[in-house]
């Protein structure tokens, strides 16, 4: 067992603060590396430490592993922890921190490549037990396998990456004619994006919801699951709020999709923290849909209902300490909402990268804030929207609405667009504020706003 001195952040933005922090209340110094563009970043001005690694493009920085290992040599750190996107999920990446003898705070690289490879971890899932949708068994070797695995299965089916997720690479089909279309389109967005245009095809289930179960486990064999959050409202396949608990499951229900997450954790030898994430159809049943082998960008949700500090879980975990506690010592307390808040316009979801030239951060009880965002800080073109997680606590789901309401009012960002007012509406929105939604309410919501007149005028806030 190990206690790590200092750690390099191999990431940006509101993630790279968020870890900061729990470093600084564990005692840990940290490293930030930052391409040019982020020079001015606040995760640049917490770190202990700084290294510019690169231009202002993503692969120029932040995916360059030659840069970043180079960065952590320099500045001796103990471990390297990658947040999400970027390199936390290659396994490449792990295997190099590993030939350096730097722990990669996260599972270990067979794992992250087995549960990477989309069709390898439907298999291992269902040699699990885990409950999964009708579909390819391997990677598609032609239009014509898809076509018959198709009729087999009954349409609507759904193309997807098999190296991927996001939502990259995904492409509904409803007949047999959108078929051609459809695969290629898919193979080119899959290829650009992961490097490999490998398809699968599934029964594609209409109105479910996407609920997603956190585990944790250590490199001693223990592990549990902290509740599900109901991801399911989204924009092209991208979330844009969540909530924990799910407004759609019973305690039972929780029970044995809580159980299912960790029999598959413990299928695969994982060992950090997880989300293992799930369809729940209109019957209640629910399907495996992949395993995200790193911290999620909607983890604190989960924190502000188990009173748990993830990374802080993920730290201990690598310095091959056993969870300090069992599955019954997991308490779940109130509702918690968190709402996205991207640089980007509310009604087209363009890009709004830019000056932000005035701001103001929401607070009282219950609100919690995770930004890198700033007065004067210039939004760059480069990298994900996303600049805010607003987060919100309460008693009930109704109170925690109100609160998200009174939060998202004082909220200003101005000098740029942002979801701002999109979030507003949703908190407005009657069929939101009932608990009754699938993965298809933003569509729902727009035809509704349609008919309204559509989202207040966004301004600059």
């Amino acid at each position: 067992m190990r206690r790590f001195r200092k750690i390099l952040i191999a990431n940006r933005g509101e993630i790279a603060c968020r870890i900061i922090w729990t470093c600084k209340e564990m005692g840990i110094s940290t490293v930030a590396v930052h391409s040019t563009a982020d020079r001015d970043s606040l995760h640049v001005r917490f770190a202990d430490e700084a290294v510019c690694i690169g231009g202002p493009t993503s692969s120029q920085s932040y995916l360059n592993i030659p840069s970043v290992i180079a960065a952590a040599e320099i500045t001796n750190v103990d471990a390297i922890h990658p947040g999400y996107g970027f390199l936390a999920e290659s396994s490449y990446f792990a295997e190099i921190c590993e030939a350096c003898n730097i722990k990669f705070i996260g599972p270990r690289p067979d794992v992250i490549r087995l549960m990477g490879d989309k069709v390898e971890a439907r298999r291992a899932m269902k040699e699990a037990g885990v409950p999964i949708l009708p579909g390819s068994p391997d990677p598609l070797k032609s239009e014509d396998e898809a076509r018959a695995l198709a009729r087999e299965i009954g349409y609507p089916v759904i193309i997807k990456a098999a190296a991927g997720g996001g939502g990259r690479g995904m492409r509904i089909v409803r007949t047999e004619e959108e078929f051609g279309h459809a695969m290629q389109t898919a193979a080119t967005e899959a290829a650009a994006s992961f490097r490999s245009a490998d398809l699968y095809v599934e029964k594609f289930v209409e109105n479910p919801r996407h609920v997603e179960i956190q585990v944790l486990a250590d490199e001693h064999g223990h592990c549990i699951h902290l509740g599900e959050r109901d991801c399911s409202i989204q924009r092209r396949h991208q979330k844009i709020i969540e909530e924990a608990p799910s407004p759609a499951l019973t305690p039972e229900l929780r029970e044995r999709m809580g159980a299912t997450a960790v029999a598959a954790c413990r299928r695969v030898g994982y060992s950090s923290a997880g989300t293992v994430e799930f369809l729940l159809d209109e019957d209640g049943q629910f399907y495996f849909m992949e395993m995200n082998t790193r911290i999620q960008v909607e983890h604190p949700v989960t924190e502000m209902i188990t009173l748990a500090d993830i990374v802080r879980n993920q730290i201990l975990v690598a310095e091959g300490k056993p969870l300090w506690y069992k599955q019954e010592d997991v308490l779940f307390v109130g509702h918690s909402i968190e709402c996205r808040i991207n640089a980007e316009d509310p009604q087209t979801f363009a890009p709004s990268p830019g000056l932000i030239t005035a701001y103001n951060a929401p607070g009282g009880p219950g609100v919690r804030l995770d930004t890198a965002a700033y007065p004067g800080y210039v939004v760059p073109p480069y990298y994900d929207s996303l600049i805010a997680k607003l987060v919100v606590h309460a008693r009930t789901r109704e109170v925690a609405i109100a609160r998200m309401r009174r939060a998202l009012e004082v909220m200003v960002v101005e000098g740029i667009k942002t979801t701002i007012p999109l979030h507003q509406g949703v908190m407005e929105d009657p069929y939101f504020r009932a608990g009754e939604y699938s993965t298809r309410f933003m569509e729902q919501f727009f035809e509704r706003r349609k008919i309204q007149g559509g989202l207040a005028a966004s301004g600059g806030a």
